[in-house]
Parts: structure tokens; C-alpha cells; sequence
């Protein structure tokens, strides 16, 4: 990131929620390069439940942050399917909770690709949302808690790769786990979204709130590709795993609905960073010692 965006940045602290998630973690990694003037207090769960509307008003009080960035979600789609009141809790309430409290300060939430229904991809920002799942609702629910406030930014996010501190937050993470126990992983052809390294993710973010932009923006890699693409990239990353992976298609699942292709469109937050936005497979191969 150039100097001089840098030096714009004000002293003060941040929030970072979600902090042993995939990209809170990252977030917390890059400041001290990407953000050197602000003070990260990175919040998990076991140091404040962000579901605890009391503790968290108190803790605000007493620490006074001069920016918020929430991580923390309930995200596995399954989860929230199999308990909607607990991934509004914690998608929704938790939120609106958060973004009332930084009224006067700039809150960055961090949203979903799959608020749309994947019928048309390639989505940018003006395109209308129409989540299938419990935890798309809930995620679009949030944003637009979020995006009354004009100082307030929503940024939506692909899937995410690279190394969390539990091992198991990042899709690459779970491919090599399945891999790790000698699974076949059958991937589909048919369904299509934008992954990006979390370490991106989080660079790009901090640009952002150095440029004090607002707003909502789409934020991804550059390269369209399917899950058995994907799939195909880890393993040629893993070999030593001996990965056993087979295509499939969409149309033999048999569980809830499923966008077929949640691609973003970029453009919008293109014009605004120091850096192209990478596919994953370039990235793969211009970062070979990167964990992923």
C-alpha cells in the first residue's frame, strides 16, 4: 500500500471481531505493515461474545474504538439452516448491535456473494440480492442495518483461502482435511464463484478504510472458476496428499438450494486499489511458499 494512504490513517484503535476466524486473523496479521498507526484489539469469542448485547455495550464504553471491523459470523450455511435463531443472532442482532454503537465511527461489515441466487453472475453492486439460504437472509438482513448509516461500509466477500489458527475456516482447509482421512472429494462442474487468498482480502481491506471509503463493494478474485476447479488448483498444491477428487454436477444434489453462479463483479473497488485484484490460480503460482 503507497506511503501516502498510510499517513491518512488516523491513531486509534480497532475492532476487529472474529479474530481466530480466517479473515479476521489475517486482518490482525497485515496491520502492523498495512495499518501501523492504528491499535488492533483483536476480539474473539472467549474475550467478548458479540452475541451478548450488555457486555459488548460496556466494553465499547470502556475502550472507546475509533473504527470497527466485523468478522465474526455464523457461517457455515448448514449451521444456520439447521438453526435460524441462532444465525440471526448472531448474524443479524449482533450486528445491528455493533453498528448502533459505532454510530458516529466507521464500521466495516463483512457480507456474502451468496445474497444473490445465481442466476445471472458476474454481479455488481447495483444487481438485486435474492438469497436462498438462512444464512444468505440473514447476511443480506445485516447489510441493510449496516448501509443506513452513511459512514458505514459493507463489503462482500467469495470464499476465502489461506491458513486460520483452528485450521479448519478456509474451503482449501477443509479440501485437504477431507484428503488428509483419504476421502474422494466429488466437486461440481456446474457451480461457479471468485475465491480469493484471505491475505488479498484483507490488503484490500485496509485500503479501504485508509481511503475512508463507505459504501457497499464487491471484493473477489478476478478468475471465475468452478468447485471442481478449485479442487483441481489444492490438489496440484497438495500432492502429497494423494488427493482423490471426482466431477460431478449440481443437478444430482439433493439438498437445499444452491446458486449455481454467485461471480462478482469487481470493478467498483478495482478503480480504488494500489493492486489487480489476482485469480487464485495466478496467485497460487506467483506465491508457491504462501500456506494454502
Amino acid at each position: 500500500m503507497a506511503s501516502t494512504k498510510m499517513k491518512q490513517m488516523p491513531d486509534g484503535s480497532v475492532w476487529i471481531t472474529g479474530a481466530n476466524g480466517l479473515i479476521g486473523n489475517y486482518l490482525i496479521q497485515t496491520a502492523p505493515r498495512m495499518a501501523p498507526r492504528w491499535e488492533v484489539i483483536g476480539l474473539t469469542r472467549a474475550r467478548l461474545d458479540v452475541t451478548d448485547a450488555n457486555a459488548v455495550r460496556e466494553q465499547f464504553r470502556a475502550r472507546a474504538p475509533q473504527l470497527i471491523i466485523h468478522c465474526a459470523a455464523l457461517s457455515r450455511s448448514p449451521a444456520c439452516q439447521e438453526n435460524p435463531s441462532l444465525a440471526r443472532k448472531v448474524n443479524v442482532d449482533a450486528t445491528a448491535c455493533l453498528a448502533g454503537l459505532a454510530d458516529a465511527i466507521p464500521f466495516v461489515f463483512l457480507s456474502s456473494d451468496l445474497v444473490f441466487d445465481g442466476q445471472q453472475g458476474n454481479y455488481d453492486e447495483s444487481a438485486r440480492p435474492n438469497p436462498l439460504s438462512v444464512y444468505a437472509e440473514t447476511k443480506l438482513e445485516a447489510e441493510q442495518v449496516v448501509l443506513v448509516n452513511p459512514k458505514h461500509t459493507v463489503v462482500r466477500l467469495s470464499l476465502n483461502g489461506g491458513a486460520s489458527p483452528s485450521g479448519d475456516r478456509a474451503f482449501n482447509e477443509e479440501m485437504r482435511r477431507a484428503w488428509q482421512e483419504g476421502k474422494m472429494l466429488k466437486l461440481f462442474v456446474d457451480e461457479f464463484r471468485c475465491p480469493m487468498p484471505a491475505i488479498v482480502t484483507a490488503r484490500a481491506i485496509w485500503e479501504l478504510i485508509a481511503q475512508g471509503k463507505t459504501g457497499l463493494y464487491h471484493l473477489a478474485g478476478s478468475q471465475r472458476l468452478s468447485r471442481w476447479e478449485m479442487g483441481r488448483l489444492i490438489a496440484a498444491r497438495s500432492p502429497q496428499l494423494n488427493p482423490r477428487l471426482e466431477p460431478s454436477s449440481r443437478k444430482d444434489y439433493t439438498g437445499p438450494p444452491r446458486p449455481p453462479d454467485t461471480s462478482l463483479n469487481c470493478a467498483k473497488v478495482q478503480r480504488l486499489l494500489s493492486f489487480p485484484l489476482p485469480g487464485l490460480g495466478e496467485w497460487l503460482q506467483a506465491n508457491p511458499d504462501e500456506p494454502f
